[in-house]
């Protein structure tokens, strides 16, 4: 049973189609990114697999049954520019958060609920910063904080949208350890990523999406040439043998 299924998959906003028949399905325990252009329907994509925006068309199943957040399967971190940083909490409640499916809504921590959020703050280099105002902290640390909350989850499937963006490169390599743990756990995670010369490095499974899925599959067989220019059309570009870029224009 694959962890995600998606099969045609259309969503609209105002009657303008922003995904048209996506499908594709992903492995489990792998490191899978959404790569596409600006504007192709990345972040859509997910918000519409997690339920957060309506679809037009499609089916939608996590580990064979449609999706709901009480399922407790899934973790989700957002893209940093969509969270309100001024909200007055610190870093521990932050990812106390993710332990609510867990303890329920309306129920105080734990002792142990507390003491696996400061073990997940630890694993991403933030447990000095417990008691930070989130507002306080850099754009990498606010990432950080961010993926201690998913961690906190225990979820199974991993939903990231672009965490490298604005991050310092000790930041980079600490989200990029973290991936890697969890997928020798077992876990699968989607990342969408802008990066074109990471890919590979990266990812073991790449979706190739311009608001349609252009290519889905192992990165080997599947990040090539070919599909790049499918996805990115006139905007791709060449630096050297085997680096790619996106020429903005």
């Amino acid at each position: 049973m694959n962890p995600v299924e998606v099969k045609n998959l259309t969503v609209a906003y105002q009657k303008k189609p922003v995904l048209t028949d996506v499908s594709f399905d992903v492995p489990e325990g792998k490191l899978i990114g959404i790569i596409g252009p600006n504007g192709a329907g990345k972040s859509t994509l997910i918000k519409a697999i997690l339920g957060l925006i309506p679809k037009a068309t499609g089916d939608i199943q996590i580990y064979g049954k449609k999706y709901h957040p009480k399922d407790k399967v899934v973790g989700y971190v957002p893209q940093r520019g969509s969270v309100d940083w001024d909200f007055p909490t610190n870093a521990l409640d932050v990812v106390l958060m993710g332990r609510y499916g867990h303890i329920g809504w309306f129920k105080r921590p734990r002792k142990k609920d507390i003491a696996h959020a400061l073990e997940c703050l630890q694993k991403v280099g933030m447990e000095a910063f417990a008691d930070r105002q989130i507002s306080q902290l850099s754009g990498g640390q606010q990432q950080r904080v961010f993926l201690a909350r998913a961690l906190a989850q225990d979820a199974l499937v991993y939903f990231m949208d672009e965490p490298f963006v604005g991050v310092d490169a000790a930041t980079e390599r600490a989200i990029i350890e973290l991936l890697n743990e969890l997928k020798s756990q077992g876990k699968t995670v989607l990342v969408v990523h802008h990066d074109l010369q990471t890919v590979k490095d990266y990812f073991d499974h790449v979706i190739l999406l311009n608001v349609k899925t252009i290519a889905a599959g192992p990165t080997e067989n599947t990040f090539t040439i070919e599909n790049l220019h499918r996805t990115y059309g006139g905007k791709l570009a060449f630096l050297e043998k085997d680096q790619l870029m996106v020429e903005q224009r």
